[in-house]
């Protein structure tokens, strides 16, 4: 008689889930962790199963299987702990003061670059998205020269109404 693919999963978690929780547990150190990777590997075994690749031992299989996932997690764990050093590190969270005085600054320059001409719009945020003079001359459909000349006079102008605003030397 042939037993369903549920029925051998069940079979081997009713005779190998102890010995393999507790392989696990002397490998990991945790027992939790030692749970975790013992359910992934009846999850694979019902996977290969499924796929009618049974093992022919499956308590040895699933001990090799285990030992296998452990041996993952903990050159995972290892890649983390190296590169957790250049991950960037959230900065203290920003006072009241400074969050309003944010506000203000961006609410100063909207205005600010809502009084200028579309071209001048226009040209800063291509120069602020890393275009150079000769493409932004294009887009624009001026010359390179009086590109530069517009460039210069929209910045001209934002920092005079900067300084009206009160925010000066941004």
């Amino acid at each position: 008689m042939q037993l369903h693919a549920s029925q051998v999963v069940e079979a081997a978690f009713n005779d190998h889930r102890a010995a393999l929780v507790r392989h696990l547990c002397s490998v990991t150190r945790d027992a939790d962790v030692a749970e975790d990777l013992a359910q992934d590997a009846f999850l694979r075994l019902a996977a290969e199963v499924e796929a009618g690749r049974p093992p022919d031992d499956s308590g040895a299989w699933l001990h090799r299987v285990g030992t296998n996932l452990a041996m993952s997690r903990g050159r995972h764990l290892q890649v983390v702990d190296r590169r957790a050093g250049a991950l960037p590190r959230p900065a203290e969270p920003a006072s009241p003061e400074c969050v309003v005085v944010e506000g203000e600054l961006t609410a100063a320059v909207g205005a600010v670059l809502a009084g200028l001409s579309r071209p001048e719009r226009r040209a800063l945020a291509l120069t602020a998205n890393g275009y150079g003079g000769i493409e932004i001359a294009a887009s624009l459909g001026r010359t390179p020269g009086a590109t530069r000349t517009l460039l210069c006079r929209a910045r001209a102008k934002i920092r005079d109404r900067m300084v009206v605003t009160g925010f000066a030397g941004i």
